[in-house]
């Protein structure tokens, strides 16, 4: 009885505040169907696929607001065709500034590019700036934001048989307007240590970025610039255009941590002819310089031009045809052309 008692009590209890507060439901449903011709010159292959999936970011979530200074949101997504959590934050505005609870977008998260193929994949990977979403603790205060984030680990070469983390990362960004123009400056450092039979040592990862967005009329464009050691660890890199975002990653050899410097930039067009098309092209270069000799540095492109076409509010599709390059002999080139989905509400 006393069990049924309690549980009745916090039905309740959930069932008041859920009244209390407001809750702003939404989603998003997406597809992708896209040819897709992958050229390797090393393997001697050259294959044409078509694929269609349920996007990943595909989502269900709201916004909740239980008064002006607590807010919340939650969402879900359907990454590997299975729900996932995206989102699951509080924030309590204190005046001054504001503090951000649970798994968000951390400061280096600047998406710039509409780039469709690869489930949205905005030249991210590409030159882009974009650390994901993870749970965190940021303080915001106006434009600047600064988050503790959960270390990342990652490596190539000799496997570490133990890893140490002693701090967490952090990450930081500002952001400025000015009229018609946009401009954010950001930076994260995190470090671990790493210990293998024969090396007992320390990987440390910085990123410093610089991103830009103006808009005229109907006519848009924005770019960002970002460099650092070892970024891979906080940011998406992919030079050697396999499609995942894996690289930018320091090297572990037999004696010691050699660290790899990485480089990105990106620049994206667009213009709005109507309320029904929207035009953008963008551009997006990668390249990793190893301290290791006996890896060869490595660098990626990709290009592309697409058009939103909105059919009704909520409603629209992309059209786009691009390419990733991968430069060396040993790698993909990928020329695609296809159509995302999608479908608010």
């Amino acid at each position: 009885m006393k069990k049924l008692l309690l549980i009745v009590a916090l039905v309740a209890m959930f069932a008041g505040s859920a009244v209390a507060a407001d809750w702003n439901f939404y989603g998003s449903a997406r597809i992708s169907t896209f040819w897709v011709n992958t050229d390797n010159t090393s393997t001697s292959t050259d294959t044409t696929n078509y694929e269609q999936a349920l996007n990943g970011n595909s989502r269900i979530g709201a916004k909740v607001k239980v008064s002006d200074e607590l807010t919340g949101r939650f969402e879900y997504g359907a990454a590997s065709g299975s729900a996932n959590i995206r989102l699951l934050y509080g924030t309590w505005n204190f005046g001054a500034g504001s503090l951000t609870v649970g798994q968000d977008y951390a400061p280096l998260n600047w998406f710039y590019s509409d780039q469709v193929f690869d489930g949205d994949a905005d030249l991210l990977p590409y030159g882009g700036v974009y650390s994901g979403r993870v749970g965190q603790l940021k303080l915001a205060f106006g434009g600047f934001e600064v988050a503790l984030v959960p270390v990342s680990k990652g490596n190539t070469g000799v496997t570490a048989t133990s890893t140490e983390v002693s701090v967490p990362g952090i990450e930081a960004a500002y952001n400025m307007d000015f009229d018609n123009i946009n401009v954010k400056v950001g930076a994260g450092f995190q470090t671990y240590d790493v210990k293998t039979a024969t090396v007992d040592d320390n990987v440390a990862s910085w990123v410093i970025g610089l991103g830009a967005k103006a808009q005229f009329g109907a006519f848009y464009m924005a770019g960002n610039l970002y460099g650092g050691s070892n970024v891979g660890n906080m940011i998406a890199v992919d030079t050697d255009a396999d499609r995942t975002w894996d690289d930018g990653l320091a090297v572990i050899t037999a004696t010691k941590v050699e660290d790899t410097d990485t480089l990105g930039a990106l620049v994206v067009a667009g213009f709005a002819l109507n309320d029904m098309f929207n035009f953008e092209v963008g551009y997006g270069f990668a390249k990793s310089d190893f301290d290791n000799t006996s890896t060869a540095d490595d660098k990626v492109q990709s290009y592309y031009v697409n058009s939103t076409i909105t059919m009704a509010p909520g409603v629209f599709v992309v059209p786009e045809l691009g390419r990733i390059d991968g430069y060396e002999d040993n790698e993909n080139d990928i020329t695609y052309f296809g159509m995302k989905w999608q479908i608010n509400f």
